[in-house]
């Protein structure tokens, strides 16, 4: 199939991006590690021997962050319906987690505890049609953010992709209903085009 102007001009600017490489260099599967890195050293999120789930992990990039992070007294459980090759000191469970069976695998995991942070980098895969594309986005939100009050301790953080339009703000006074505060990031490795943010929630009430 022929490449289009637009797929042409995506893979050049892939290529040469300062995050992909870095990724390369450092070993991280995707530059999305960087979003996380720079959340992460400003707000301090990851610590160790935290419990942290990340939902929608693959490639699994975010996981391979926390478990450096969290160490090895720690637990990283990573979910997601694509598999994700193995990581040192991350659990993985394939699967659907909104369904009964990777719940289930998930509270054995957990071992009848809570987590202590979960993390989401979803996102559908993009139409190219706005006003789609962030509805879809900010269901996934939503869907992570039931997640997390669901499975969270008292005091646990929640960190989310969003993006910005028609039900942002409803989603960001549902987040400040929830926590104790909510801080909203746009990390460097995010490019200037997209409409993504970070919504860090600190503190479950």
């Amino acid at each position: 199939m022929k490449r289009t102007k637009t797929s042409k001009a995506w893979m050049h600017e892939h290529v040469s991006d300062f995050f992909v490489k870095q990724a390369r260099k450092e070993g991280y599967r995707s530059r999305a590690a960087f979003k996380l890195l720079e959340i992460d050293a400003r707000d301090h999120i990851l610590k160790p021997g935290l419990t942290v789930v990340d939902l929608g992990a693959a490639p699994g990039s975010w996981s391979q962050v926390v478990s450096q992070k969290v160490g090895n007294a720690g637990k990283v459980i990573a979910l997601d319906l694509l598999e994700i090759a193995p990581l040192p000191n991350v659990i993985f469970i394939r699967g659907d987690f909104r369904e009964e069976q990777a719940s289930l695998e998930l509270q054995f995991h957990l071992g009848g505890q809570k987590a202590n942070l979960v993390i989401s980098d979803m996102a559908p895969n993009m139409s190219g049609i706005t006003i789609s594309d962030q509805a879809r986005s900010m269901y996934l939100a939503e869907l992570a953010l039931v997640f997390a009050l669901e499975q969270l301790n008292s005091g646990g953080n929640f960190l989310v992709k969003a993006f910005q339009g028609r039900d942002f703000d409803s989603f960001l006074r549902e987040m400040r209903a929830n926590f104790q505060s909510v801080l909203i990031r746009k990390p460097k490795a995010s490019r200037d085009r997209s409409n993504e943010l970070y919504l860090l929630g600190l503190g479950r009430k």
